[in-house]
C-alpha cells in the first residue's frame, strides 16, 4: 500500500507542475487538437489505408492487437477503479469530460503507442513521427485533466508491450 501511495503522491505533484505552466490556454487547445486525433478515427483510416495498400498482414495485426488491447484495457480500468483527477483532487476541473469513469491506465494513450509500435516495425521510416504523436497524445491527456502521468505510463507500457507481443503470438496472421 506504501508504494500506491508513493505513486498518487508523486502523480499529485507531477500533475500539479504541469498544469501550473505558462500559457496553459494555449496548451489546453493543442492538447485538445492532439488528443482527438487518437479517439479513433484516425486509427479507421490507418487501417482503410492499410487495405487499400494490400497490407492484410499488418491490417490483421493491427485488428488483433487493438481488440486484445481493448479487451485488457477494459479489465484494468474496471479492476483498478482509480479515481481521475477531478474526483480525487479537491476543487479541480478538468479542460475535458473524460469518456469514461476511472483513470487507470489512459486508453488514448495505450491505443496510440500500440499503433506507433506496430507501424514502427513494419514501415520504420514512421517510428520518429508515430512515436512523437503517441507520446503527445499521453502528455496531451495530464495536461486535459484527466489523466495523471502514472496513468499514461501505464497506458504507453501496455500499449508497447501488447503491439510487441502481438507480433511474437501471431507472426504469420
Amino acid at each position: 500500500m506504501r508504494l500506491l501511495e508513493n505513486i498518487q503522491n508523486y502523480d499529485i505533484i507531477t500533475f500539479n507542475w504541469c498544469l501550473c505552466r505558462k500559457n496553459r490556454e494555449s496548451m489546453v487547445s493543442l492538447a485538445r487538437w492532439v488528443s482527438k486525433t487518437a479517439d479513433g478515427h484516425l486509427y479507421v483510416i490507418i487501417g482503410l489505408v492499410l487495405l487499400f495498400q494490400h497490407e492484410y498482414r499488418l491490417t490483421k495485426i493491427v485488428a488483433s492487437a487493438f481488440c486484445i488491447e481493448r479487451f485488457l484495457y477494459f479489465i484494468l480500468k474496471k479492476s483498478c477503479r482509480r479515481k481521475r483527477p477531478p474526483q480525487a483532487l479537491p476543487n479541480f476541473k478538468s479542460a475535458i469530460e473524460p469518456s469514461d469513469q476511472f483513470s487507470f491506465p489512459s486508453g488514448h494513450t495505450s491505443a496510440a503507442f500500440l499503433t506507433a509500435t506496430l507501424l514502427s516495425v513494419f514501415i520504420p521510416a514512421t517510428a520518429a513521427i508515430f512515436f512523437l504523436w503517441a507520446t503527445s497524445v499521453g502528455m496531451s491527456r495530464v495536461v486535459l485533466g484527466v489523466h495523471f502521468p502514472s496513468d499514461t505510463l501505464a497506458g504507453a507500457l501496455l500499449g508497447t508491450s501488447l503491439a510487441q507481443a502481438t507480433l511474437v503470438v501471431f507472426p504469420y496472421l
